[in-house]
């Protein structure tokens, strides 16, 4: 890297001309010479590449500033590790943040190009799974557009992951080929390579007796990881940060004697098992070959993360004693807690410091993200199986574990009870090595992600590391980028906002409540009401195109889209679908109100029951959709492979916001937020961000049902008996037999066997249990519904009301809490 002085003396480049004329003819320049096409006969995907290398040019001349400009400020860098970026695609967030959306339109306009066309045909990055992967998308965003130095490191999955299909209802996973044919925004770094090591011996060298003693891991396997870098651009271009994703090669790619020797497949097998470590998001971890690849995964990223960092600062700066000063590090939940091990063996064995000075750099440069309550989501690892990839890393675990056990016992005086929970090693059965204990004593800040999810914090997983460290929990409440998930994927809301309010909300999200003050005006509402009806019209034509299934844009739509899973209750939500479906053919001349119910989200491949829930929706959705005694009144869809691209049609579409997770196992949500901020309104529990939305939009605008996190606690420490629940509840128990007798199942009567009978028999997220006031809350909505005046009061002032759920507002309070770092 060159110096201070060499930097300061290359002259900028004059900023580009953007006109449509401009950029038209460096379109067409970028096909002819970059592509290789004749405009003539040029496709769509061809001009989608040429646009997006102009537009990537503007964006390299900020990049180029924004990181100057840190160098030569020496300002403190951010960097955000997490196993997933779920970033979508990239087209149009940095089109728009550049501020050229007309002028690329117009460009492309005057070469007979539709610029939605090409920005559909680009590929999701299929580098997440659900709301972390893309909170870290959003925070990415947000840290360049407050004027954070960051970077974002992940893996550069090779698929990802999986695409899903449905097949006779059952969810099938394929692999995701988004890489098929490249990615013409990523820049592969060849010099920002490092070495991996797995398994192999600990040396020790030196006097035992002398400081001169020292470790020495002798790997027996090693890889190389190479970086790949994506721009990420803030609103306005203010800066532009990096995503850098590694991907794993092998040192030797063949073993030619084996290959000449005639083992062709043994001769790969080194290249392969590289590969692997790139390939797939989230193996599944049910078998001991699946753990090992995950661990494998967490500590590759991990450390060639932690290289690249170390060697940026002693580039920079020389000295690793100002690390704290000039780097804060992020970790996104436990996936990269392997770091804080890793970060004490580089500074104890490759930079030569002591333990004592490694351990309090280490706390001082690390904070951690806690997102789950959930025991089986704070990740373990069986000690022998982390002692056989990583025994170096296996000596240091216990020598922080030592030390902050003495801590405990003797100056908190805990007991043998409190030295069992806060030890780094669970000793219950199978020895496992704790992931969330040692990014929380490896770290200075633990924050939550919501006030509730904070405060249970305390109470449940981390309440003995909060005795021990009681000024090192904090909230951060999520936010989510309004950039994307109201100006891009909503244009019409947009341009309404924009002309009744004007343009303030555009940079403060909080401006949104000047909307507030014409929920009375009735062309206003009326104008409102059109476009939820066009997105509507549109989020219909899309499952006629993909499904041949046709919905009434004019009925209710009531859209759950999240990660499959039990805590999450999709069930509790087809439940009662079910009782619906009971009562609609019961009482035909009842006033009911049309609605369609939209089920998206991916079940992990090994859990049985979220691909059970996945079956019962679509073979529900078999049975009443063909039913003519309904008369349309109800339908329901499941929209297989959902992604980010899905979800920018199916946000701005929904009027229903089904957030009804089981109260206190939310740590907070987002997709909560974003249909919110689209104008929908939420139908919740008291759980994650439910409880602050409803002090932000208001409790007459906002829908809650069921037990609090108190009262669930409450009710299973008091011998909860979920049949008794059941039988006193007719439209419960009914709807619960006719899944069980195979209604809606009649080639196969035991296929929701597990489903039904574990809400029978212990029902630990009490679906029976707030079944009752879930029914309840929706016939309110249905009479909401016929109110329109009423309805639409209500959606606006969620609109308007969302401002602080921005994730602009939730980086500030990292950077001016946790990091330090930014303006």
């Amino acid at each position: 890297m060159m110096n201070k002085a060499a930097s300061a003396a290359l002259p900028s480049p004059p900023p580009r001309v953007s006109t449509p004329e401009t950029l038209a003819a460096e379109i067409i320049e970028r096909l002819t010479y970059s592509i290789g096409k004749d405009a003539k006969v040029a496709k769509p995907h061809d001009w989608m590449t040429a646009t997006i290398l102009v537009v990537r040019d503007r964006i390299i001349d900020r990049w180029m500033a924004s990181t100057r400009e840190t160098y030569e400020t020496s300002g403190k860098r951010v960097y955000y590790l997490s196993l997933e970026f779920l970033i979508g695609r990239l087209t149009r967030d940095a089109v728009s943040n550049l501020g050229l959306l007309e002028e690329v339109r117009t460009a492309l306009g005057s070469l007979g190009v539709d610029f939605d066309v090409i920005a559909a045909l680009e590929p999701d990055a299929a580098l997440g799974n659900g709301g972390l992967g893309r909170l870290a998308a959003c925070f990415m965003e947000s840290m360049a557009t407050v004027g954070v130095p960051a970077y974002g490191y992940g893996i550069r999955y090779v698929h990802g992951l999986f695409r899903q299909q449905v097949s006779d209802g059952w969810q099938v996973e394929l692999p995701e080929t988004w890489l098929a044919h490249g990615n013409p925004w990523e820049f592969e770094r060849r010099e920002s390579a490092y070495e991996i090591g797995f398994g192999g011996i600990v040396d020790t060298v030196g006097d035992a007796s002398s400081d001169t003693q020292r470790c020495i891991w002798r790997p027996q396997e090693r890889v190389i990881a190479t970086a790949y870098d994506t721009p990420v651009v803030g609103w306005r271009a203010k800066r532009v940060n990096t995503l850098r994703l590694w991907t794993a090669q092998p040192i030797d790619p063949i073993l030619l004697d084996a290959f000449n020797a005639g083992d062709h497949i043994g001769a790969l097998k080194e290249s392969n098992k590289a590969e692997a470590l790139a390939r797939v998001l989230y193996p599944a971890d049910g078998t001991p070959a699946g753990q090992e690849l995950r661990l494998r995964q967490e500590y590759f990223f991990s450390s060639a993360s932690l290289q690249d960092i170390l060697r940026r600062h002693l580039q920079q700066y020389g000295d690793l004693r100002t690390l704290p000063d000039k780097v804060a590090i992020q970790l996104n939940d436990t996936h990269p807690a392997v770091s804080v091990a890793e970060m004490m063996r580089l500074l104890i064995d490759v930079h030569r410091m002591d333990f004592d000075q490694a351990w309090d750099i280490t706390r001082k440069v690390f904070s951690y993200t806690n997102h789950t309550l959930l025991p089986e989501a704070l990740e373990s690892w069986p000690v022998p199986l982390f002692e056989k990839l990583l025994p170096r890393h296996m000596q240091l675990v216990y020598a922080i574990n030592a030390k902050i056990l003495r801590f405990a016992r003797l100056e908190k005086k805990y007991d043998d009870e409190k030295i069992r929970s806060v030890s780094l090693i669970d000793e219950g059965g199978d020895r496992r090595v704790r992931m969330g204990n040692l990014a929380f004593l490896g770290s200075h800040s633990t924050n939550g992600v919501s006030a509730l999810h904070t405060d249970l914090m305390k109470q449940t997983v981390f309440a003995d590391l909060h005795g021990l460290y009681p000024d090192r929990i904090n909230n951060k409440t999520n936010g989510i980028t309004p950039r994307r998930w109201l100006m891009q994927c909503n244009p019409g809301l947009f341009s309404l906002l924009r002309e009744t309010i004007g343009d303030a909300f555009m940079d403060d999200a909080e401006r949104l409540k000047g909307l507030d003050s014409h929920t009375g005006d009735s062309e206003f509402r009326a104008r409102f009401a059109a476009v939820k009806h066009a997105n509507k019209v549109r989020l219909s034509n899309l499952v006629a195109r993909r499904m041949g299934i046709k919905v009434d844009p004019s009925a209710m739509f009531d859209v759950q889209i999240k990660r499959i899973h039990e805590y999450k209750r999709q069930l509790l939500n087809i439940i009662e679908t079910v009782a619906l479906y009971d009562q609609i053919r019961s009482h035909p001349e009842r006033d009911w109100v049309p609605r369609v119910k939209f089920f998206a989200g991916k079940a992990a491949p090994s859990y049985h029951n979220a691909k059970l829930i996945i079956k019962l929706a679509n073979d529900v959705a078999r049975v009443i959709n063909n039913d003519p005694s309904v008369r349309g009144l109800l339908k329901i869809v499941f929209i297989p492979n959902y992604n980010v691209s899905l979800a920018e049609v199916m946000v701005p579409a929904a009027d229903l916001s089904e957030q009804i997770s089981t109260a206190g196992m939310e740590a907070s949500g987002t997709g909560n937020m974003k249909m919110a901020l689209n104008g929908a309104l939420t139908i919740g529990t008291l759980d994650g961000a439910n409880v602050e939305m409803q002090d932000c939009v208001g409790a007459e605008n906002i829908v809650i049902f069921g037990m609090t996190t108190a009262e669930v606690a409450e009710r299973r420490a008091n011998g909860y008996v979920p049949r008794e629940v059941i039988e006193g509840s007719r439209e419960l128990s009914q709807a619960l037999t006719a899944i069980a007798s195979g209604v809606f199942s009649q080639n196969d009567e035991d296929r929701f066997a597990d489903l039904t009978n574990g809400i029978y028999e212990h029902d630990w997220f009490m679906v029976a249990a707030d079944f009752d006031a879930y029914a309840r809350a929706q016939r309110s909505v249905d009479a909401l519904w016929l109110d329109e005046e009423a309805w639409y009061s209500r959606t606006i002032r969620n609109t308007a009301r969302m401002g602080w759920f921005s994730s602009d507002r939730t980086i500030r309070q990292y950077a001016k809490d946790i990091w330090k770092a930014g303006p």
